[in-house]
């Protein structure tokens, strides 16, 4: 029997999740230049497309179905391809005698495959070949959004990993690994393997449109209520848990950020303050079911004030993340996980094991540390092995040329503003002036 009211509310957070994707393209396109926002913005659309036939065709088999003798820890099987057999299939659900078709599960985990390939594009702003990144999609999510996903969620090694070792159960509600640390992982192989935009710590690369920056994150936000409070499974108490906490992450790594920003310019920031959020969301992310609404205050404060100095690494290193990809998911998932062995609390909703600070001693802190590395480094050499690969047989970066005029002219002969207006905006963005010392340290500058 289906549980209508659960149903209705994993296929509103679906729903809620898909609007993440456009959002993403919003935020990077309005932080991207204004010679290249409809390109960074296909990147996100195209990962629609090419994801969402692809997880229907294979990746939710690869993610959920029961795999085969030993490669059952590391990925899934073929039992779930196409999705036809499951199309009648029901998901009984704990403490009620209904349950939920697999087949909005399977339409749920399909937008969190969408939104985490998206993710990885913004470090490569300004530099990649559309048709490479097309190509780049499809392979990275075979074989590594797929695996990983099935490591966390579908009975992998981290799942599992509490049965071979002692350690307590890992825990990632909705995503930290799979998704962010993931995606972070991802973008820092691309972004070494790409290399550094002409002019990268030299020319002031501004974001040209705050107001898309603003858009995106509010877009990001609300729909991020349905990532986190989706992935209870049910509209109850957890979910509830769930919701507050991811407002209260966001709204406390807002306040973070901006006290980092007053601290270090004298200023606050448009631009600081979404990022904040983005920060807080990401950071919450894994625990927002397992953490008390004060805890996830300190989460987010914790991530906010983190990734507003972790954003100033990429010119310390000089790897050009263009939009922050691994200062802010790849950093403020790490956050969001190793937190939890610290202040994981087992009177929430759903129970689980304590962090440190409630008595659990050093067990839960050193499983999240370990699922932690596994996916940074897995995600990192295959994806750069990908990358390389592509580079090899197709090019991955544009030529000069078609960097200096703009990708939307040059890839896909549109633009985004009439010319004259374009080359009006372009040369009030490369001639603000900037404070001190921002280069090395602010979003506003490198982006």
């Amino acid at each position: 029997m289906i549980d209508s009211g659960n149903t209705a509310w994993l296929l509103m957070s679906a729903a809620l999740v898909m609007l993440m994707t456009p959002g993403l393209a919003f935020f990077y396109g309005g932080m991207s230049r204004a010679k290249s926002v409809l390109n960074m913005m296909l990147m996100s659309f195209g990962s629609i497309a090419i994801i969402s036939v692809l997880w229907v065709l294979v990746g939710h088999s690869l993610t959920y179905a029961p795999g085969h003798g030993a490669l059952e820890m590391f990925v899934g099987g073929f039992d779930y391809v196409g999705l036809s057999s499951i199309m009648t299939e029901v998901e009984p659900m704990d403490g009620t005698d209904g349950g939920y078709p697999l087949l909005v599960d399977a339409g749920f985990q399909l937008m969190f495959a969408v939104i985490t390939v998206a993710l990885i594009s913004g470090a490569i702003a300004d530099r990649a070949k559309f048709g490479a990144w097309l190509l780049f999609a499809p392979i990275w999510a075979l074989l590594v959004y797929f695996p990983v996903a099935h490591w966390v969620w579908g009975g992998g090694w981290i799942a599992s990993m509490h049965e071979f070792t002692g350690l307590p159960e890992v825990i990632d509600f909705a995503g930290g690994t799979a998704v962010h640390i993931n995606a972070g992982a991802a973008a820092l192989a691309l972004v070494l393997v790409l290399g550094r935009r002409k002019g990268f710590g030299s020319e002031s690369m501004r974001p040209h449109n705050l107001p898309f920056v603003l858009l995106g994150a509010a877009l990001l936000w609300f729909g991020w209520f349905g990532f986190n409070g989706g992935s209870a499974y049910a509209a109850n108490e957890q979910a509830a848990l769930a919701l507050v906490n991811t407002q209260v992450a966001t709204a406390a790594a807002t306040a973070a950020w901006m006290l980092v920003e007053r601290l270090r310019y004298g200023k606050v920031s448009a631009l600081g303050f979404a990022s904040g959020a983005i920060a807080g969301l990401v950071a919450i992310t894994p625990s927002a079911a397992n953490v008390t609404p004060v805890g996830a205050i300190i989460v987010g404060a914790l991530s906010g004030a983190i990734c507003a100095y972790a954003i100033s690494w990429k010119f310390r290193f000089k790897y050009d993340d263009a939009l922050d990809v691994v200062g802010i998911h790849m950093v403020g998932g790490i956050v969001g996980c190793l937190a939890l062995g610290f202040i994981a609390s087992a009177a929430v909703p759903g129970g689980g094991d304590a962090g440190l600070f409630f008595g659990g001693g050093l067990g839960l802190l050193a499983a999240q540390a370990i699922s932690v590395i596994g996916v940074m480094v897995y995600t990192f050499i295959v994806t750069w092995v990908i990358a390389k690969v592509i580079d090899l047989l197709i090019g991955f970066r544009i030529a000069e040329e078609v960097e200096t005029n703009g990708l939307d002219h040059e890839l896909h002969a549109e633009s985004a503003y009439a010319f004259d207006e374009l080359d009006e905006l372009e040369e009030t963005t490369a001639s603000s002036p900037t404070p001190p010392g921002e280069e090395a340290a602010s979003p506003r500058v490198g982006s």
